[in-house]
């Protein structure tokens, strides 16, 4: 197995390494609830992606009793 001739210096690493930082995540807001969500997803709160209704999702009444039921 070769050894590097050359070893990196920690400048180099560091100025690698800029770009693994962790990038903030654009949201966007629900044109139909208000919910703040992850920009070309459907909303999870409502099922709503660009004014249309794509997923039916259970109604909050419904979670918050089953919630309930649990404790």
């Amino acid at each position: 197995m070769s050894v590097p001739t050359k070893r990196r210096t920690g400048s180099q690493k560091r100025r690698r390494r800029s770009h693994f930082a962790l990038k903030k995540q654009s949201l966007a807001v629900c044109s139909q609830c208000g919910k703040a969500i992850l920009q070309h997803t459907a909303c999870s709160y409502c099922g709503y992606y660009k004014g249309r209704l794509v997923l039916k999702v259970k109604s909050q009444k419904s979670l918050k009793s089953k919630k309930e039921k649990k404790h």
